[in-house]
């Protein structure tokens, strides 16, 4: 595992951190803890040593909390989690929130707080009208805040903004090769650390899209200029191709990946170990571009499933069928109905189908990729569900009693 410093701080960071977000059961909030256990331990082994989590994140802290106590991994590992600033109304939430989330992760202290998805200068304005200032230096002068700073999911001038706004001691934002010009983007990326912030990446892998929901022939590019060779699958894989082109900037101070497998942990380690900043050759860049723009062709909604729209009151799996419906352009029609099938669970007895959207507008003010959501719901449905296959769903569901 290569380490890159926290110049802040002095702090080594393993260049791969565990995003423990996607651990599995997370969907359900119920996290598996023996599954969660192999993939915690395997991350320890390869030496990551950044585990990231949230206060709503459901289940996670304590999941994570309880796994770090159990095996005695607290002073191997950073732990990190966030304050949503939208459920503070007084500056009592502050403590709240904060001593909720030391309670769950079963430590006295945090080494990276963040403001969990501060995305305008006015949600900065309104939590440091409560004393959040204060609040953290507070915090930070006792030991149980090592290092504050915020994630990020609006528009570059946005960003720029809150960079001015406050001391920060780190940032985290969305980056990726299909993200460049996409809220903070390369710039916001180049602007930070030129400010000697450390840069954090999420969503590397756009949600998974860069690795598993790749066209076929976006694929065929980045396999054939492997720079290992066709027979190098560590370099032909689509997720290894993701995240090197991330380490590839030296900016990057760390890449968090939603690992939710042992498997994904040790081949992500893998490409970690070897991937370097600037040791990309301009013919990998260029095969990245021709894939980028494959995918552009096909990629209908940049839904990158965090799952931050739910739960939908009506119980539509809404990143589920964003899921589906990029997949019938990217790899056929019927590949994304049947996907739609799964998602949706349309032939069973509870299905939760996109047409029990009511258009409320919860999901669309809670996803950080500022998606319309029930109108892209409704594009989805037009394709996923056309009006002539209901028949058969209530048919089939009849028929199974």
């Amino acid at each position: 595992m290569q380490y890159r410093d926290d110049h802040r701080t002095g702090t080594r960071i393993s260049a791969l951190g565990l995003g423990c977000m996607r651990l599995p059961g997370y969907l359900s909030g119920h996290i598996d803890l023996r599954a969660a256990e192999r993939v915690l331990s395997t991350a320890i082994a390869e030496g990551v040593n950044y585990f990231d989590c949230a206060y709503t994140y459901r289940g996670v802290e304590a999941a994570v909390g309880k796994l770090v106590e159990r095996n005695g991994w607290r002073d191997r590992v950073l732990l990190a989690t966030k304050l949503p600033h939208g459920s503070c109304r007084a500056s009592e939430d502050f403590d709240r929130i904060f001593t909720a989330s030391l309670e769950r992760l079963r430590t006295d202290h945090v080494d990276y707080y963040l403001v969990h998805n501060l995305s305008t200068l006015a949600q900065w304005e309104h939590v440091r009208a409560l004393g959040i200032e204060a609040w953290a230096a507070r915090q930070k002068a006792a030991g149980r805040i090592g290092s504050f700073g915020f994630s990020f999911h609006g528009s570059f001038a946005d960003f720029e903004e809150l960079l001015d706004a406050y001391d920060w001691d780190f940032c985290q934002i969305q980056y990726n090769y299909a993200n460049e010009t996409y809220q903070a983007g390369t710039r916001g990326l180049k602007l930070a650390a030129a400010r000697g912030l450390p840069v954090f990446v999420m969503e590397p892998l756009l949600g998974g899209k860069l690795a598993g929901g790749l066209p076929p022939e976006a694929q065929g590019v980045l396999r054939a200029a492997a720079p290992g060779g066709k027979e190098d699958a560590l370099w032909s894989s689509p997720a290894a191709w993701g995240l090197r082109w991330v380490w590839d900037h030296p900016e990057v101070t760390m890449v968090l990946s939603g690992m939710g497998a042992p498997e994904q942990v040790t081949a992500n380690c893998a490409v970690a170990e070897r991937a370097l900043p600037r040791t990309m050759t301009e013919r990998e860049h260029a095969a990245v571009a021709r894939a980028l723009a494959v995918l552009e062709r096909t990629n209908k909604v940049p839904c990158t499933g965090c799952g931050y729209c739910m739960p939908c009151p009506q119980g539509v799996d809404i990143p589920g069928c964003f899921s589906a419906y990029n997949a019938s352009f990217a790899l056929g029609r019927m590949t994304g109905m049947q996907q739609y099938l799964t998602a949706s669970g349309a032939l069973t007895d509870h299905p939760r189908l996109i047409t029990q959207c009511v258009r409320c507008g919860a999901c669309a003010k809670r996803c950080p990729q500022g998606i319309a959501v029930p109108d892209r719901l409704a594009e989805a449905r037009r394709r996923l569900q056309p009006r002539v296959v209901e028949p058969f769903f209530g048919l089939v569901r009849r028929l199974r009693g």
